[in-house]
């Protein structure tokens, strides 16, 4: 028999999806789904992208095979966007299956030279972290990454660092942190990177949501200011969000290292993806490309994600300050200091099921909820549905 009592338990994310779906009241919302939607509740296809679209369609490239690697120019771009001129010069890596599978591919690369590797992660975290770096073999230390009011809480991860072993790995969400919204300060980022330097630790960088919080390159500062410190690192990077590409599926693995190991460490890289899922698919890293490849586009493109961040600011301080109004308890409005699509409310899961079940808003147990999914019209509702909910028994700490 294939299946047995120890099937893998069903995602939350997308079982909360399918509830809402059946739910017939016209005035519900998702909040679960970490997509970017516009007031129409629907993931834009940027300007940039389309434009980008039309003149591969003019092109019309080969579907030919593409190798391991993937795309280089995407992969090149990229890495410059990122890491800017100088820290791209020592960088390498490779297309992947979008952020997420930058994510295994590196940790299977970590694992492959130094099995059960320890990795520090902060939590709460992504949901797929801690799977991601278990199912490749190696081995997670969570510990506390904000404290009771949901503000960043260097502390706990500060002395994991202190008695880690030279060549384990921290994982740090290079903005916008999924779920929590906490944002590093520049000098949390260089506590951090003194720690991670006098402890000879690997930092595992996950950019996904560049630009939505502060300005890109306010986004990537933080990151950089690290990097430019060690010796090696890894990054995995999804063009999901900041593209609005979910479907196509784009991301892009990098290391920096000693430019003595970049060859060795190139095949292994092609080897672990080759195993995986041979190729990664190349249309969307092309959209990417090209993007990147032409000025104006670029300016469009980055004109367009300003206006995105806009957008998910606006409805922040607006749900904050009308549940405040509202009667929302003061901790709330510790909620302004969030940055990127979520929002972490400070409510248990009983608050988030009346949340839910009375008022149609669909948010995690957790209290997670996605900003873009709150069209301007449902903002006052929502507001005082918060406040509705969050009596002092349901109120809880965000750790």
């Amino acid at each position: 028999m294939i299946v047995t009592a120890h099937s893998l338990a069903p995602d939350p994310v997308w079982e909360l999806t399918r509830h809402y779906a059946a739910d017939p009241r016209p005035d519900r919302l998702d909040l679960t789904l970490g997509v970017y939607r516009d007031e129409s509740l629907q993931a834009p296809v940027m300007d940039a992208v389309h434009a980008a679209e039309r003149r591969l369609l003019e092109r019309r490239e080969s579907k030919q095979y593409r190798g391991p690697s993937g795309h280089p120019d995407f992969t090149a771009r990229m890495s410059t966007l990122l890491l800017g001129d100088e820290l791209a010069q020592r960088a390498i890596g490779v297309q992947t299956v979008a952020g997420t599978g930058a994510l295994r591919l590196l940790a299977e690369f970590l694992a492959h030279f130094e099995p059960g590797r320890r990795v520090i992660l902060g939590a709460p975290s992504y949901v797929n972290h801690a799977p991601v770096l278990r199912a490749a073999g190696l081995a997670v230390q969570a510990v506390p990454f904000v404290d009771e009011v949901g503000l960043p809480w260097l502390e706990p991860t500060i002395d994991a660092l202190r008695s880690a072993r030279p060549g384990d790995a921290v994982l740090l969400q290079g903005n916008c942190h999924n779920p929590t919204g906490a944002s590093l300060t520049t000098a949390m980022w260089d506590r951090l990177t003194d720690e991670i330097v006098r402890a000879g630790v690997i930092p595992f960088v996950d950019q996904a949501y560049y630009g939505l919080g502060d300005g890109l390159e306010e986004d990537l500062a933080g990151m950089r200011r690290l990097l430019a410190r060690v010796p090696e690192a890894v990054v995995s990077v999804s063009c999901s969000k900041a593209f609005s590409l979910y479907s196509e599926r784009v991301g892009c693995a990098l290391l920096l290292l000693d430019p003595s190991g970049a060859p060795g460490a190139m095949s292994t890289l092609e080897g672990i993806a080759r195993a995986a899922y041979s190729q990664p698919p190349h249309h969307g890293a092309a959209i990417v490309a090209t993007i990147l490849g032409d000025e104006e586009l670029e300016r469009s493109w980055r004109d367009e994600l300003e206006r995105m961040r806009h957008r998910v600011a606006r409805l922040r301080d607006g749900l904050v300050a009308g549940a405040l109004a509202a009667g929302a308890p003061p901790r709330f409005a510790a909620l302004r200091e969030q940055r990127g699509l979520f929002l972490s409310l400070p409510l248990s899961a009983a608050a988030m099921h009346r949340l839910r079940s009375e008022f149609g808003a669909y948010g995690l147990p957790s209290g997670r909820i996605n900003l873009a999914g709150v069209p301007r019209t449902a903002v006052d509702r929502l507001a005082a549905a918060l406040a509705e909910v969050a009596t002092e028994d349901d109120v809880r700490a965000v750790a």
